[in-house]
């Protein structure tokens, strides 16, 4: 039996109080500036209408992508991450593949399911939030030296609203990390994901980030392991599922930086 931990609980809004000593508080930013949509109305479309919240009632405690996925996964956070970064999982769950021997400044966490992001012993707390209803977040503007969202990505509707919210709540020189495979839930996924392949799929997360001003050109991280997994298509994710594919899992990463990326020694 799957028990939640006792001292983890979800994250209840608390305005933080001003010094008393600040005379000319910061202006508040806006999200990041759009410049265009990315998404057509038939593009967002899903073919579970269902709500989100209804989908993720029940926990899932499973991995979506196999082992060399994670692995290597992991090992890109390693390389991008400080110590001292305070991070956002997005659209997160049970388990966030942070590097175990890493203890980050916080991690706060950010899905559809109170009990899995419970059970995630990386969070420091964690809001439940429908990104599909609502794109905005409490935080304060520059809350965030990273922002991370892994396997997630192909179900948003509102992409662009999300990835703006996501520039707003990054310090300057911060970094978003998009990964993703080609296993999903076909149902949930939008129709632009679905009909796309791993290429097309790449490049719909880059114009994701060009859409929205200030972040730095994407970087795309590949790795597509034996070739055998097919090609994201409809027919690979049957082929999949009857046990007619092998192999392991593709590997991409969209990755960018809000305003420049930051040089370290």
């Amino acid at each position: 039996m799957n028990t939640l931990q006792p001292t983890l609980k979800p994250f209840k809004w608390n305005p933080i109080p001003k010094p008393k000593t600040q005379i000319n508080p910061i202006k508040s930013q806006s999200a990041g500036k759009i410049k265009r949509t990315v998404l057509t109305k038939e593009g967002k479309t899903k073919l579970n209408i269902s709500p989100d919240r209804d989908f993720y009632a029940y926990p899932r405690f499973v991995t979506h992508v196999d082992n060399t996925f994670i692995h290597t996964l992991t090992n890109l956070y390693r390389n991008r991450l400080t110590p001292e970064f305070e991070i956002l999982d997005l659209m997160s769950s049970w388990v966030s593949h942070l590097p175990k021997e890493v203890n980050y400044n916080k991690v706060v966490g950010h899905g559809l399911n109170a009990q899995e992001l419970a059970k995630n012993s990386r969070l420091d707390y964690f809001v439940v939030k429908d990104l599909n209803q609502d794109q905005n977040f409490e935080f304060d503007d520059a809350s965030f030296d990273a922002v991370l969202c892994t396997v997630s990505v192909q179900y948003l509707q509102e992409p662009e609203k999300v990835f703006a919210e996501v520039f707003r709540l990054l310090r300057p020189g911060g970094v978003f990390i998009v990964s993703f495979s080609n296993r999903m839930f076909y149902d949930k996924a939008v129709g632009a994901w679905r009909e796309g392949t791993g290429y097309g799929r790449v490049q719909l997360v880059v114009q994701y980030f060009q859409c929205v001003d200030g972040f730095t050109e994407p970087e795309v991280v590949r790795k597509l392991g034996d070739g055998k997994t097919g090609d994201g298509s409809v027919f690979g994710w049957v082929k999949g599922v009857l046990g007619l594919l092998s192999g392991s899992d593709p590997f991409y990463a969209v990755i960018a930086y809000k305003n420049f990326k930051p040089i370290y020694d």
